[in-house]
């Protein structure tokens, strides 16, 4: 696979970009574009639907952590976000995980309208696995292991968490918590899983990275890319060779902002531990402590990114 040359260009770019910034574009990915605009479309339509409508679908411990936040719910570090968002999840039946997975238990939780709203987010979520999937075969080649590294009882049968999130604009009267600072629409944090795909309107710039210098630069969205970024558990399996870059969002912009970030996640029952062939090269001695994924997210799920 990496003998040719332009798939070894690729991985060295991938590996670069994963030790250097944590944060990439992805163009060439293969996604139709009309998928990725209808599902940023139908979301800012399901956001401007009234309150009742969109508070049918409310979030809470009984719903698995799923549906419908108001502005201000979400929280991060312990501040409120300035957003609106539903959250959703791989399904998860009752007892299939025993005490592991009784927090995220149930279903997904889809708005009447727009109709086509949950059938869309299901087939792109089928679709955003598949190139997560490539894409972290890349990322195995780049770290010098085989392209299935992250296949099997790694990430074979990978959790997924799927945001769909509504930035109301500078100064907006939209329904919110009482909230002191309303200019941070999501605090800064990192990712706590294995890979990210955003899908965000093009016209808006409101994703901040913060660089090695301690600055915090815009993410400018490049129409036909998806910004990527690795999260927590790939710097676990790399033994801190890739390092999850810390983000946040601020959208000062008058228009409202939508943003769908897929999150690619290992297998939920997995205990994520430094990859030997990372140890190696790293001081042959593990850095991190052995985590389960499931109890990892479940934890940060019941603190919102706390």
């Amino acid at each position: 696979m990496a003998e040719d040359p332009n798939v070894a260009e690729v991985v060295r770019q991938l590996d670069k970009a994963c030790r250097e910034t944590g944060f990439f574009y992805v163009k060439g990915h293969g996604v139709p574009n009309h998928i990725a605009k209808e599902v940023l479309d139908v979301t800012r339509e399901f956001f401007h639907r009234p309150f009742e409508e969109k508070h049918r679908i409310k979030m809470s411990d009984s719903t698995g952590h799923r549906g419908y936040q108001r502005v201000g719910e979400n929280v991060t570090k312990g501040q409120p976000d300035m957003h609106e968002a539903i959250d959703c999840y791989r399904e998860i039946e009752p007892g299939s995980y025993g005490p592991l997975g009784r927090a995220l238990e149930g279903e997904n939780l889809w708005p009447d309208y727009p109709k086509r709203f949950g059938p869309l987010m299901e087939d792109y979520v089928r679709i955003m696995k598949d190139l997560a999937r490539k894409i972290l075969r890349g990322i195995a080649l780049g770290l010098g292991g085989p392209p299935d590294t992250f296949e099997g009882k790694r990430a074979g049968d990978p959790f997924w968490v799927l945001r769909i999130i509504g930035y109301p604009a500078a100064e907006s009267d939209t329904e919110v918590l009482d909230i002191p600072d309303q200019g941070i629409g999501c605090g800064a944090h990192t990712d706590y899983g294995l890979l990210t795909l955003v899908n965000q309107d093009d016209d808006i710039s409101a994703l901040q990275v913060r660089n090695c210098a301690g600055e915090w630069i815009w993410a400018v969205p490049i129409s036909g890319t998806f910004v990527c970024n690795i999260g927590d558990m790939l710097k676990v399996w790399t033994n801190g060779l890739y390092q999850p870059t810390l983000h946040r969002v601020m959208n000062r912009n008058p228009k409202y902002r939508v943003s769908v970030p897929f999150f690619y996640e290992p297998n939920f029952d997995t205990i994520v531990e430094p990859l030997e062939f990372c140890k190696e090269v790293t001081g042959g001695i593990s850095l991190f402590q052995p985590v389960v994924y499931g109890e990892h997210i479940s934890g940060k799920v019941l603190t919102n990114f706390g």
